[in-house]
């Protein structure tokens, strides 16, 4: 086969794979909006006590029993249909949104988060990196929100003044909880262990970054160097350095990361492209070090810490219970 007529075919697969990703989405949009009306109908029956919520039992039961065909009405997707419309009817944000999450997330969402602003959070993330139900679900046992509410990212002034949406496309901490890996590990076994889980690990990073190569050569007058992780990103349009240190974070770390900064700047970034980031992922960081360090560097780079098991959500809740009762008793002071 010729690559003209290969070329031909993967434009022929690209049409379809196109007009089934719109059928997808337009089944999608009126399922959603169905869901939405019963939901509203049902509410409004039950808020006039024309019903009681046993009728809606009973009308769980009569779709079954008399329209077989007509699948997802039970009972308790009737009644997540109902919280879709009290939740989101008044919300003119994320109102919008909702057609382009199928309804998996959305139970997963109305099931699971507490807050107005959580819900929306997720929403906004899922729609933007296109996460399955399934990655969904492990941020939220995760406790993304939790984790990106009471710890921003840690960057420096040179990042946030060179890119100024880096705040939102970095993390913190960002969670390996897919690689297994043992307590005692060496900065190798990382490094194997997000190659090996690739396409996991990109998805924790977000949907923009595009991987470029591990242990990418540099030299460096007669000398030859060797950084960790390399990505591009594509919003941001420039690459993006990762150190991996299994050990805390040390000021001296930041040096380095600005030396490889400096080369992929001057030997790698295309004319067109944006001036590099650099990510110092640690399995530890004390906070004020990290401030100090970062407040003087004049590297666009972040430090963040990565974790191998899955945080202690209700203590995140807690805390960040505390946190918004703190900011609300200043705003009222």
């Amino acid at each position: 086969m010729s690559d003209l007529v290969e070329s031909s075919f993967n434009e022929v697969v690209a049409l379809i794979q196109g007009a089934r990703q719109r059928a997808f989405l337009a089944v999608n949009t009126a399922l959603i909006d169905l869901y939405w009306q019963v939901g509203e109908y049902i509410s409004h029956k039950l808020a006039s006590a024309n019903w009681g919520e046993g009728v809606v039992v009973q009308l769980a039961h009569y779709l079954a029993e008399h329209h077989p065909e007509l699948k997802g009405f039970t009972r308790a997707n009737l009644f997540r249909m109902r919280q879709l419309f009290e939740t989101y009817r008044q919300d003119e944000k994320v109102a919008p949104l909702l057609r382009q999450l199928p309804w998996t997330h959305h139970t997963l969402l109305l099931g699971r988060c507490k807050r107005a602003e959580e819900r929306e959070f997720y929403i906004g993330l899922a729609v933007r990196e296109k996460w399955s139900s399934r990655e969904l679900e492990r941020q939220l046992k995760g406790a993304l929100f939790e984790r990106m509410m009471l710890s921003p990212p840690k960057i420096s002034v040179a990042l946030r003044e060179l890119h100024p949406l880096a705040e939102r496309m970095f993390k913190d901490s960002y969670l390996l909880d897919f690689l297994d890996l043992p307590d005692a590990h060496a900065e190798c076994d990382l490094q194997k262990g997000l190659i090996a889980n690739l396409k996991r690990f990109l998805m924790e990073l977000g949907r923009d970054f595009c991987f470029v190569g591990e242990e990418y050569p540099l030299q460096v007058g007669g000398r030859d160097f060797r950084l960790d992780l390399l990505f591009y990103h594509r919003e941001l349009q420039c690459l993006v350095a990762f150190e991996l240190k299994i050990d805390e974070f040390q000021p001296e770390y930041l040096g380095k990361l600005s030396f490889y900064l400096e080369a992929l700047d001057r030997d790698v970034k295309k004319p067109h492209e944006n001036p590099s980031i650099g990510v110092l992922l640690c399995a530890s960081r004390d906070s004020e070090v990290v401030e100090y360090a970062l407040s003087r560097t004049l590297s666009p780079a972040m430090v963040a810490d990565y974790q191998t098991k899955l945080p202690d959500k209700a203590l995140l809740q807690r805390k960040l219970a505390e946190f918004y009762e703190l900011e609300t008793t200043r705003g009222q002071g």
